[in-house]
């Protein structure tokens, strides 16, 4: 059984995130936003102006104290020691936003917006140094760690995108319904009934393998190299749409949540299933190993097609509601996966070690 963390909003949570002295996030529908506190007691609570339902909240990797949340069309800076009035706001994207990061070296912020614009903030000079797009909703922006200047975004026009950004145009895109694997055939029925929207990305701690998950309920890895990525993994996750893909800290284990009310945990860092100790080193090697993929023409060659056959989830949580979100941290030396759903409480699961 979960437990519980409640009195913290009165509305559907709908994000999670928490900073490296283990302060959790909330942020709901109708402008409420809270922090809590490792035991799950709330430590402070904040109603956004205008009520607009808070979408993304983003600790600064740098400064823990500083939290970026974006409600509407707005970006608001908060100091979690003060929670009171937003020390700044930022008004750069045109429709809602869906989701905020951060790089690591924390100067640049970028937003993904219902338009497909995402727009990238320089935070020294509080200005927009880069306009990006989707064609369609841009759901998901990430950054990738170890490399400041680089982020990856995916949305509902099925798009997966690499950027730098040196650049206003993606450095490598991939569409989602050109990768079916051999046994899908050209286009499934599934897939023309559930086509394959992409929702959430997560990237390793190497910053060169990441996760997607999609609407019609599989999970894609994919692997960097250089200005372009391939994938190297596809399997079923969910029965219905993958709401949340998120990697645990320095690990190949990929956390999924789904609008089926499952949260599965997967071991994606080699077909045998063992859980490889060094992210950046054991990558470099697998690459060489990796079934052959190459693009052409924007399509994939098909990658095995036995490959997904053999991913199977380590851990299986029945939680029974809508993942809205899912984050993780460690509460009293032991890793935990907080869930978001559709009530006003968050869910807290231990993980066996």
């Amino acid at each position: 059984m979960a437990v519980k963390w409640k009195g913290g909003h009165s509305s559907s949570i709908l994000c999670l995130n928490v900073n490296t002295e283990g302060l959790v996030a909330s942020g709901a529908e109708r402008g409420e936003l809270t922090l809590w506190d490792g035991g799950g007691v709330p430590a402070g609570q904040l109603q956004l102006p205008k009520a607009d339902d808070v979408t993304s909240v983003v600790f600064s990797p740098h400064r823990p104290t500083k939290l970026y949340t974006s409600h509407g069309e707005t970006i608001s800076l908060l100091d979690v020691r003060s929670l009171k009035e937003p020390i700044e706001h930022f008004h750069v994207n045109e429709e809602e936003i869906n989701c905020l990061s951060v790089n690591e070296t924390d100067n640049f912020l970028a937003a993904a917006d219902d338009s497909g614009a995402i727009k990238v903030m320089d935070l020294e000079n509080k200005k927009v140094s880069r306009s990006l797009r989707h064609s369609n909703i841009c759901s998901s922006v990430v950054f990738r760690p170890r490399r400041p200047e680089s982020l990856i975004s995916c949305g509902l026009d099925m798009q997966v995108m690499l950027w730098n950004l040196q650049k206003a145009r993606p450095l490598w895109t991939t569409n989602l319904q050109e990768c079916e694997t051999e046994e899908d055939g050209p286009q499934s029925a599934g897939q023309f009934f559930n086509p394959p929207l992409a929702h959430s990305l997560s990237v390793a701690s190497c910053g060169n393998i990441f996760g997607c998950g999609a609407q019609d309920g599989k999970v894609r890895i994919f692997t960097v190299t250089g200005v372009k990525f391939e994938q190297q993994l596809e399997f079923q996750g969910h029965r219905l749409g993958v709401s949340q893909v998120l990697f645990m800290p320095e690990t190949y284990w990929l956390l999924t949540g789904g609008n089926d009310g499952k949260v599965l945990l997967w071991d994606v860092s080699s077909n045998n299933g063992k859980q490889q100790r060094s992210p950046g080193k054991s990558l470099q090697r697998r690459k060489a190993q990796a079934p052959p993929s190459t693009r052409r023409d924007g399509k994939f060659n098909k990658v095995a097609s036995n490959e997904h056959a053999r991913v199977l989830p380590k851990l299986s949580i029945e939680h029974g509601e809508k993942v809205n979100w899912i984050s993780c941290t460690e509460i009293k030396g032991s890793k935990t996966v907080l869930v978001a759903d559709q009530s006003s409480s968050i869910s807290v699961y231990p993980l066996p070690e």
